[in-house]
């Protein structure tokens, strides 16, 4: 059967060659390049091997081929699971590109569960082996490098206090009603108080700033002792549901599942309730990084970058280091809100591993100046070191530095990652992260850089001029 789907296709693809329809040529030139370093698609196959007792029996699923390039299709064209699934068969260029061809497209969750599997060190390993390949094409030197940071928001809403309690009664709230669907007698002795705590946390939220000075705690303290009372009862639901019996493997098994998501949930509650009796009742300044910010997202940073129209931003920090030829040759997903020039060094020994020798040229903004990465630069062996000093007096030496014509070419350079990162947040999906977790937030930049990093190698070689051999 699939040798006539594979007679029919080559028939059809004739007749579509033959009316001028052809792939896209970006798309086409990055199957070029998939197909000729097929290395990087024995990365993803061990990501969907992994946990499997016997790999090759069942049926069959997304191919390791598959999955990788409908991920690089899915962040070139910025699509939804649902239209990426809709378009590929549909379409019979993004057949091809896929390796789809004749064969069923699976539906849109298929490719979740695809994607869910990949690993966030299995996208830094194809994107340092996407590098050296640019480098044995003769497409990367790495003389110049121009770093920056920006912030890639998780999906969730404003936290305030009285909304995160409120989210732990409610969702601890259904995860129990869950729980008594599943049980023969139900669970006993649970009050559902969402009523009572939806109507308190309104409150809070609709008062004026005279309001909230007068009224608030009280309020407040209400709220959280209806946290508490569905914090406590959850607690006992899940002890005294262990030692049920008469109930099968299956459904054993979802309520163990259960179980542990309400004991979760507890555990973030009781964080919230903590952080919000601190904060409100007793006055106190709780440090960022003892604070919860999403019970859904905890891993979720508070970033204050100093942006006026966005002087609060909750994701976390990525950091991006770019070359001369547009290729992110380095990236990170970075632990709360560090200083930008905590990253000159680290990026410096990255960069000598991935090329074997330091950049001619290292641009940055003025974050990333201090005098320790001034020194930094000079004994990795950078030969212009284009940071602009941060604050205090600029000596004569210094000041004579940053207005050379050198200075302000490096200057204009270090803008082009402005615009990268612009490509990025509007073009490949990293303004918002929808998928859930940490891991999945750092596949989703990992993807973004690969597709920037595949486009622009697309780009040099169809740039590139042929190389001509003299005749004998």
């Amino acid at each position: 059967m699939s040798r006539v789907l594979d007679l029919q296709l080559s028939f059809a693809d004739l007749e579509l060659r033959s009316q001028g329809v052809h792939l896209d040529p970006t798309l086409r030139a990055i199957a070029q390049f998939l197909d000729d370093y097929p290395a990087l698609t024995e990365q993803v196959r061990q990501d969907l091997m992994r946990g499997l007792k016997n790999p090759a029996t069942g049926r069959n699923g997304i191919t390791p081929s598959q999955t990788l390039r409908a991920l690089i299709l899915m962040r070139v064209k910025n699509w939804d699971y649902r239209e990426l699934s809709e378009r590929i068969n549909d379409g019979y260029t993004l057949r091809s590109f896929t390796d789809f061809d004749a064969h069923p497209v699976p539906k849109h969750d298929a490719f979740n569960r695809a994607f869910t599997r990949l690993t966030p060190q299995t996208l830094e390993a194809i994107n340092q082996a996407v590098i050296q390949a640019a480098v044995e094409l003769g497409l990367e030197d790495g003389k110049k490098l121009r770093v920056d940071t920006t912030v890639v928001e998780t999906n969730i809403h404003y936290p305030t206090d009285a909304s995160l309690l409120w989210d732990a009664v409610r969702t601890i709230t259904r995860l129990v009603g869950d729980l008594h669907e599943k049980l023969p007698g139900g669970v006993p002795g649970f009050t559902n108080r969402t009523r009572s705590a939806r109507r308190r946390m309104q409150t809070i939220e609709r008062m004026t700033a005279l309001q909230r000075q007068q009224q608030q705690e009280p309020q407040y303290r209400e709220l959280i002792r209806i946290t508490e009372q569905v914090v406590r009862n959850a607690r006992q639901v899940v002890e005294t549901t262990k030692e049920i019996e008469g109930v099968d493997v299956i459904d054993g098994l979802v309520m163990d599942q259960l179980r542990q998501q309400i004991t979760s949930f507890c555990g973030l509650g009781e964080k919230v309730i903590q952080q919000t009796r601190r904060r409100v009742l007793e006055g106190e300044e709780v440090p960022s990084a003892e604070k919860i910010y999403s019970l859904f997202e905890s891993h979720t940073d508070l970033i204050k970058r100093g942006k006026a129209r966005k002087p609060t931003e909750f994701g976390h920090k990525v950091f991006l280091a770019e070359s001369a030829q547009g290729l992110i040759t380095d990236y990170g997903v970075l632990e709360g809100n560090p200083a930008d020039s905590d990253h000159v060094g680290p990026s410096l020994e990255r960069h000598q591993k991935t090329f074997h020798r330091p950049p001619e040229l290292y641009a940055g903004d003025r974050g990333f100046h201090s005098p320790e990465n001034q020194e930094e630069c000079r004994k990795a062996g950078v030969t212009q070191e284009c940071i602009p000093q941060r604050g205090g007096v600029k000596s004569a030496e210094r000041a004579a530095l940053e207005h050379s014509p050198q200075f302000k070419k490096g200057q204009r350079f270090r803008v082009g990652i402005e615009g990268r990162i612009s490509v990025l947040i509007r073009g490949r999906g990293m303004k918002r992260c929808l998928a859930k977790g940490r891991d999945r937030f750092q596949v989703l930049v990992g993807a973004a850089v690969l597709v920037n990093n595949l486009m622009r190698i697309a780009e040099l070689l169809k740039d590139r001029k042929p190389v001509r051999r003299r005749a004998a």
